[in-house]
């Protein structure tokens, strides 16, 4: 059995609560423990980061350190997430003067240092590198059947927080995909950003991004679109009416986490699957 500690992220057990309800299934489904890590944090979001950039690396640092304590890397399904987490250590590892400014940070509040051995997963990359497609393929039981988009977004494109795939044409959720029975979507804004972090500041720039991508995915055939991320599902989702009343562009879509679809694809929550078909047909339609 495969194990790894798990960090939900800022908003999978918040607002996205559907992302927690899928992953401990589908990680069950595939032999996968996940580890609770014991007094984790918020990764401050890239927004403590704005004003004290020590403050956020030390909440990361921290976290990475309770699960280097267990000995095991760490996964999220949050994109924005595990860039973050890729950024803190990249940064430590680089500058080992700044990295024992952090670790003195951490170590007086919580007893505990990153020595730099955990490693931070993203789903995606956990799913295609360390479980393999095949084992993902055989466990299918509700082929997806959908011409499917997959939206990576910035954050975890740079190089070091891409894993093995490209980070200017990554193909692995298109593999996933495929694996899953859907049918995968390419279009030209896949990693384009959607400014999930801007929205209260920017809002009508936001949603100009958010409608781009989009309307590229659907104008490239997409039926469903499925993110990568918790955070920028939320402007694909929650607010693509009101992106698409702005810009004046076609945003209707049917959109999910990446979590969900490999959980229905596994044969969890088969009405949540029912449901998402319909709404792809009637959308569609």
């Amino acid at each position: 059995m495969a194990k790894i500690a798990y960090y939900p992220g800022n908003v999978a057990r918040a607002g996205a609560s559907e992302v927690e309800d899928c992953i401990q299934p589908l990680c069950r489904a595939l032999n996968i423990q996940l580890v609770e890590i014991p007094r984790s944090s918020s990764d401050g979001g890239n927004v403590i980061k704005q004003a004290t950039p020590k403050l956020q690396d030390a909440l990361v640092a921290r976290n990475l350190a309770l699960a280097e304590e267990k000995g095991l890397d760490i996964m999220t399904t949050c994109a924005t997430s595990h860039a973050i987490m890729c950024n803190t250590a990249d940064d430590m590892k680089r500058d080992p003067i700044y990295a024992a400014t952090i670790n003195n940070l951490v170590e007086r509040t919580s007893k505990v240092e990153y020595i730099g051995e955990t490693k931070s997963w993203h789903l995606l990359h956990y799913l295609v590198e360390e479980i393999g497609l095949d084992t993902v393929r055989k466990a299918v039981k509700n082929p997806l059947k959908m011409k499917i988009a997959g939206y990576y977004g910035p954050d975890m494109q740079r190089q070091g927080a891409c894993a093995g795939d490209d980070p200017f044409m990554p193909t692995y959720m298109e593999q996933l995909i495929e694996a899953l029975g859907g049918i995968p979507v390419e279009y030209d804004s896949k990693c384009q950003s959607v400014g999930s972090t801007s929205m209260l500041t920017l809002e009508d720039s936001s949603l100009a991004m958010t409608a781009a991508v989009l309307s590229d995915a659907l104008q490239s055939g997409a039926e469903l679109v499925v993110s990568a991320c918790t955070i920028s599902h939320i402007n694909l989702d929650s607010y693509q009416s009101k992106a698409g009343r702005v810009t004046g562009k076609s945003t209707s879509v049917p959109v999910c986490h990446l979590s969900e679809v490999v959980a229905f694809a596994l044969g969890f929550y088969p009405d949540r699957l029912a449901q998402l078909r319909t709404r792809v047909r009637l959308i569609g339609s």
